[in-house]
């Protein structure tokens, strides 16, 4: 667990560092100096990019993932694996776009009269698709060099320093509102070059081909896990995205706006997650390649538990200063208010489950991974054909709720029945149990006046009480080791 530890706090401090850099551009200024409408184009703009540029990586990030560890010699320039990336992206990238200006038509049909910024800005989501594309691979090409911190680095902090420097820009008039979508767009290109060139430097980036060194039975490996890698990482993208497509096609792009700000605030709790699986996966896959399960359960349990903690915290925190985050929000987006608790409780669903759907997409099992993936398609894209009529953007955060629930108990049972993980014990209620008397504790504190002196005092109050009681009753090796580590820091 050493290299998940250390990569995972690592990374979450940059995560976290992005997150207060997200939440002054996000959540403060995106609100303030652009319009719903325009909030809303940024928002299909990315999720756009990212549905496409999955598409286009043939589903070769879980080749990348599984077998690169079969590939691995540094010596031999990783017998030519990056060569065979390189190939299988350019080609998804070619069909990619082919597919995406098809479906011109259907992309802005329905939503043209409501989302006419939209239809203006369309072609911009090619070059999206790309930086898209090359980041994601190159990341995870890093990522199985056990370097994870690096990605995150890039992707949550730098670059978002970056995109607020743009809207610094942008405030000033220095920019109007096109230029600063295309310094968005470029914000979104330094992540990938930046990585090819220290890849380079260290002399991991070669393309050189070498065919040879693919055997019969490993090529067979590499097409077959990359065509379920296809349904797997496309619907994967999919799910996360399909919410802000659905929502634009039917309430217009002002509602997609409301719906990605509000979002922002319920999707924070899944910050310490992103460098765990990060990092996770490739401990994971390797621990496969050896059948040890030990490894494997020892993970998953810690990662379960440790998530669960974070995230409780983190839901309280934000549920409990609810009011406050619409002092800070104009009135328009008042009516994301529930978005941000179903979107909350879909995060610390996510996060109970720990590295589970890790488990499941690195095992042998991944064929039937893929599809508990299309399974959780089908439950998301139903429920929010059924609740977005009924309860609008709340409607689409409820559904995320119900379905992220539902994939959860599924990959649970699977991994329970098949090889008798299971990481839950008491443990995990009481961090329940500790989170409802945080909640109930800081809803008695009296509001003050000034809203920003009622986030800190009701923010610590709520971090004392839930994080002593965490470390009274011991629920945590990991935490309880963390905090001897500082206690032994102040003494000294």
């Amino acid at each position: 667990m050493g290299v998940i530890q250390k990569q995972t706090i690592k990374g979450s401090i940059f995560s976290y560092l992005g997150v207060v850099i997200g939440f002054i551009t996000t959540g403060l200024l995106f609100p303030k100096y652009f319009s719903v409408e325009e909030n809303g184009l940024i928002k299909l703009l990315v999720s756009y990019s990212i549905i496409f540029a999955q598409f286009a990586s043939l589903g070769f990030n879980r080749v990348i993932t599984m077998l690169f560890t079969y590939f691995r010699d540094f010596k031999n320039k990783h017998n030519g694996f990056l060569f065979i990336t390189a190939i299988v992206i350019l080609i998804g990238f070619v069909l990619a776009i082919i597919v995406f200006l098809l479906l011109k038509t259907y992309i802005l049909g329905k939503g043209t009269e409501k989302s006419l910024l939209f239809a203006d800005y369309f072609y911009y989501i090619i070059p999206l698709i790309f930086v898209t594309l090359l980041f994601t691979v190159l990341d995870n090409y890093n990522k199985v060099l056990f370097n994870a911190v690096r990605g995150i680095f890039l992707k949550e902090f730098f670059q978002r320093i970056i995109i607020l420097l743009d809207v610094i820009l942008f405030y000033f008039g220095f920019v109007n509102f096109q230029l600063f979508v295309i310094i968005y767009i470029i914000a979104f290109s330094l992540p990938p070059l930046i990585i090819m060139v220290l890849l380079i430097k260290e002399g991991n980036f070669n393309l050189r081909p070498q065919i040879n060194f693919i055997t019969k039975d490993l090529r067979s490996k590499m097409i077959n896990i990359s065509i379920f890698g296809v349904l797997t990482s496309f619907s994967g993208i999919l799910i996360l995205n399909i919410d802000t497509v659905m929502i634009n096609s039917m309430l217009g792009i002002g509602q997609t706006g409301v719906y990605a700000i509000t979002f922002f605030f319920g999707s924070i709790i899944l910050i310490p997650s992103r460098s765990l699986i990060k990092i996770s996966s490739v401990v994971i896959a390797d621990a496969w390649k050896g059948n040890n399960l030990k490894i494997i359960n020892d993970i998953y349990y810690k990662s379960c538990l440790n998530q669960l903690i974070f995230a409780s915290l983190l839901f309280v925190g934000i549920w409990a200063n609810i009011n406050n985050v619409f002092e800070i929000l104009p009135t328009e987006y008042a009516t994301g208010k529930y978005v941000i608790f179903f979107i909350a409780l879909s995060s610390l669903i996510k996060m109970a489950g720990g590295v589970n759907n890790m488990i499941l997409f690195t095992s042998k099992y991944y064929k039937i991974h893929t599809l508990f993936i299309l399974i959780f398609v089908v439950v998301i894209v139903i429920s929010n054909l059924i609740f977005i009529p009924m309860y609008g953007i709340v409607g689409a955060a409820l559904a995320s709720a119900l379905s992220n629930f539902i994939f959860m108990l599924i990959e649970f049972i699977f991994l329970k029945v098949k090889f008798k993980f299971q990481p839950y014990n008491y443990k995990f209620l009481l961090v329940l149990a500790i989170s409802g008397f945080a909640y109930l504790i800081s809803y008695f504190v009296p509001i003050f006046n000034n809203y920003i002196i009622d986030i800190i005092v009701r923010s610590l109050l709520i971090t004392i009480i839930f994080v002593g009681l965490i470390l009274i009753f011991k629920l945590s090796e990991d935490i309880d080791l963390k905090a001897k580590q500082i206690i032994n820091l102040i003494k000294k």
